[in-house]
């Protein structure tokens, strides 16, 4: 059915009815009656107000500080403070709504909305852009907004971060070295601000965005989740199912592997392991060497004329690494860089490719660019790993044995390769980390007032093709749009085939014919403009889900 206009939308009023014999959701704006994780309700919270102005001078984005509680279940206690980022719809006359953007990471769960929105702003569909306030935020304890920072001061992060190994250890020492840096990292974030770390889960941001959403009087939620920005949306569909006017989740983690099944015993697997990340980079990386051989020197530096001899040159170059490093450039920061480069497809595929070249010419290569910074007032904000790491330690359980991960490793390796290394490793820093105080394990099909649209890349370097129909069977009403291209989320690797069928969606509700499939617009190494992306990299828990 399609979705009515927010101004005066009475969509799903006798859908919402129903539910709301089983779910009790805020009648007014002043106090929503919200549900605890365990069902418990939480106190009356009072209305959120944003005061708006330039972020910037002369900047077309305006920027705001919300005061929400650091516990929901203590309104009258401490309060945290969530930096907020908006650009006005372009169309006079004909603006809808606000559509809610999480753009995932980089830096793992999370990532800065006031710094991502504005760089990808233009990646919007245009019709989109024209009918929407785009509104994007740092979620708690990220970036702008209350963070967490378990360092006093930019030296002592920097420290901190000399002392273990880039990408993933290798070998006794370095695993040693890895282990215990993370020990140490939780142990400062225990001491520095505990309270915190215990309310970033993403329970505790499903409950900011409803208050988001309410401050900019919206009925309902228009939203587009990327990667863990999907977790996050499927967690508020079923804490707040009547207020689903909207909501598109692309690139999607497995509720179920986010939660190991809603299991209290200590998981087998890594997160990460669990979700099938080692497999779909493997395979996307499997593809990048197949088309890069599939062409020319002169498209693809790294090519060795054929898919099978260049496969043999990155398995050679892999081996050489291990042995000996080219400068910094280690075999755990490489393999490393190489899966983060594989998010994003123009330019990150011909970069990757280049960087390659170098070490196989026993070049240290210069790292990878980061887009330039937008117009807003701390556009290169404090991400160190402390902040991703504590939404995905808190929220997603994890080995808490570090010995276990070497072995995990070694499995990870025989179906995954090198990708598998990383992606176990990835998440060792949760096994010392305290759980978060309220998580959302489900259920996650209460029917919501709209159906949700669930999008899936089917070469995907860190959520699966897997995820997004796990997510289509996990929630009450959605449809899968399938993109069968490469890269991480199609806001950064477009397809205007999807764009159109998201604007639809966004616009009056219509959804994508069942088994609708896009492909991109521009196919790897081909002559393509360099497009805006979501900047990834970094340390071991960053760059994860981003």
């Amino acid at each position: 059915m399609p979705i009515p206009p927010i101004r005066g939308s009475m969509a799903g009023r006798r859908r919402a009815a129903v539910i709301a014999a089983v779910v009790t959701f805020s009648t007014v704006l002043t106090g929503p009656d919200l549900a605890a994780a365990d069902g418990t309700p939480t106190p009356s919270v009072p209305a959120l107000k944003l005061d708006w102005e330039p972020c910037v001078q002369g900047s077309p984005f305006d920027c705001a500080t919300a005061k929400v509680p650091l516990d929901y279940l203590k309104p009258g206690g401490r309060t945290i403070d969530l930096a907020v980022i908006r650009r006005q719809a372009t169309g006079p006359g004909r603006r809808i709504g606000t559509l809610f953007f999480n753009p995932g990471g980089p830096g793992g769960p999370g990532g800065p909305g006031t710094v991502q929105m504005p760089q990808n702003y233009e990646s919007f569909p245009r019709e989109m852009r024209e009918r929407f306030d785009v509104v994007s935020w740092d979620p708690r304890g990220i970036g702008n907004s209350t963070a967490v920072n378990c360092f006093a001061s930019p030296q002592e992060a920097a420290a901190w971060n000399a002392r273990k190994p880039a990408g993933f250890p290798v070998g006794d020492k370095e695993r040693a070295a890895y282990i215990a840096a993370y020990k140490d990292l939780a142990r400062r974030c225990e001491q520095r601000d505990p309270e915190l770390l215990r309310h970033v889960s993403t329970t505790d941001t499903a409950r900011d965005l409803d208050r988001l959403r309410q401050a900019v009087g919206d009925p309902q939620l228009t939203y587009l989740g990327d990667s863990y920005g999907s977790i996050l949306g499927a967690t508020y569909a079923n804490l707040f199912p009547g207020k689903v006017r909207a909501m598109a989740l692309d690139s999607n983690i497995d509720p179920q592997a986010w939660t190991n099944h809603a299991s209290d015993e200590d998981p087998r697997l890594t997160t990460f392991l669990r979700m099938g990340s080692d497999r779909t980079a493997a395979a996307t990386l499997d593809k990048f060497l197949a088309l890069c051989g599939s062409t020319t020197s002169s498209r693809c530096a790294f090519s060795a004329g054929s898919p099978k001899a260049t496969r043999d040159k990155f398995d050679q170059l892999m081996r050489r690494l291990r042995e000996h490093a080219v400068g910094v450039w280690t075999y755990g920061r490489t393999v490393g860089d190489t899966v983060n480069s594989l998010y994003n497809v123009h330019p990150g595929w011909t970069d990757l490719a280049g960087r390659l070249q170098e070490l196989w010419q026993g070049r240290a290569p210069e790292p990878a660019t980061f887009p330039p910074p937008p117009p807003v007032p701390n556009p290169n904000p404090y991400l160190g790993d402390e902040q991703g790491g504590a939404v995905l330690c808190g929220d997603s359980p994890n080995p808490r044995d570090p010995g276990v991960y070497h072995a995990l490793e070694e499995a990870s390796a025989t179906r995954a390769g090198d990708a598998g290394r990383f992606w176990t490793w990835a998440s060792e820093g949760c096994a010392a980390w305290p759980v978060a105080a309220n998580r959302y394990r489900g259920p996650w099909n209460k029917p919501t007032a709209h159906p949700v649209l669930v999008i899936g890349t089917v070469y995907d370097p860190s959520t699966p093709y897997q995820g997004a129909q796990a997510m289509v069977k996990e929630l009450a009403s959605a449809r899968l749009l399938t993109h069968d291209g490469y890269g991480h989320t199609t806001l950064v690797n477009p397809s205007s085939c999807i764009k159109n069928y998201e604007s639809r969606y966004f616009i009056d509700g219509t959804l994508p014919p069942v088994g609708a499939t896009c492909r991109p617009d521009t196919p790897p190494f081909a002559a393509a403009k360099p497009g805006g992306g979501i900047a990834t990299g970094g340390g071991a828990m960053a760059g994860i889900v981003s």
